[in-house]
C-alpha cells in the first residue's frame, strides 16, 4: 500500500465505511438466507417437540425465578407450552413468573410485562402481541430468539439492536439462552462492539454451553439429524 495513502484521513474514513456498508449487506443477506431456511424447515412438528425436551430440562437445570421470553413470529419456535408447563409446575410455596417484552419506543431497552396462559392480550408495536395492562417484572432468565447463531454463543437478529441494548442495560445480568434450529447454524460471525455472547444456544439436538476459555460444551442427541 502506499504510504501517502494509508495516511490518509479521508481516505481511511472512506475505506471504513465501505468495509462498514459491505460488513452490512453481508449480514443482511445472510439474515435473509436464515429467515428463508427456517421458513421452509420439514420435520417442524419433531423438531420443536425435542427442542421442547431440551428447553424444558434447560429450565429445571437453571432454576430461574422469573423468565422472560418472547412471542413467536416469522417461524420461531413457540416456548409458550414449555413456559406454561414450567410455571403450573411450580412446587409448593414457589413463585414462577414468567414475562413478555413489550417495545415502548424504538432504541430503547425492552420491558417485560407479566404473562400467564390466561393473560389478555393486546397488539403492540410491529404488530406483535403484548400483555395488557400487567405489572412489570425482571427477569433473571432471558430466552432470546435467533435468526442465526454460532456455537460460542453469538447470535443474529433482526437487526433492531432491541436485546443488546436490553442486555446491557439490566443490572444484574440475567442467564441468557438462545433458541434456534440445527440448520439456523453458522461458522462464523463478526462481533460488533455492542454484541454480548449469550450463555447458551439451545437447539432441537444440542445444548451449546458457552464457557469462560471459549469453548463450547456440546450436548447432543444420539442418532438425532444434524
Amino acid at each position: 500500500m502506499n504510504s501517502s495513502i494509508a495516511r490518509d484521513p479521508a481516505q481511511s474514513a472512506a475505506q471504513t465505511s465501505r468495509n462498514a456498508a459491505d460488513a452490512t449487506t453481508a449480514k443482511a443477506q445472510l439474515r435473509r438466507a436464515l429467515l428463508d431456511a427456517r421458513s421452509t424447515l420439514d420435520a417442524r412438528p419433531a423438531r420443536d417437540g425435542a427442542l421442547a425436551v431440551r428447553l424444558a430440562d434447560e429450565l429445571a437445570r437453571r432454576a430461574p425465578r422469573c423468565i422472560g421470553f418472547y412471542w413467536p413470529i416469522q417461524h420461531e419456535f413457540d416456548a409458550r407450552a414449555v413456559i406454561s408447563a414450567w410455571l403450573s409446575a411450580a412446587p409448593a410455596g414457589t413463585l414462577r413468573l414468567a414475562a413478555l417484552p413489550v417495545v415502548t419506543a424504538p432504541a430503547t431497552p425492552l420491558v417485560f410485562h407479566r404473562w400467564s396462559p390466561d393473560t389478555p392480550m393486546t397488539q403492540g408495536r410491529y404488530r406483535i402481541p403484548v400483555p395488557q395492562d400487567t405489572e412489570v417484572l425482571v427477569p433473571d432468565l432471558l430466552l432470546v430468539p435467533c435468526v442465526g447463531f454460532t456455537r460460542d454463543g453469538l447470535r443474529l437478529g433482526y437487526g433492531g439492536g432491541f436485546y443488546d441494548r436490553t442486555l446491557h442495560s439490566m443490572t444484574p445480568a440475567p442467564q441468557t439462552l438462545g433458541i434456534a434450529y440445527d440448520a439456523l447454524e453458522i461458522d462464523h460471525l463478526d462481533a460488533e462492539a455492542h454484541d454480548l455472547a449469550l450463555d447458551a444456544i439451545v437447539t432441537e439436538s444440542a445444548t451449546f454451553a458457552r464457557v469462560l476459555t471459549g469453548a463450547t460444551a456440546p450436548t447432543v442427541t444420539p442418532g438425532h439429524p444434524r
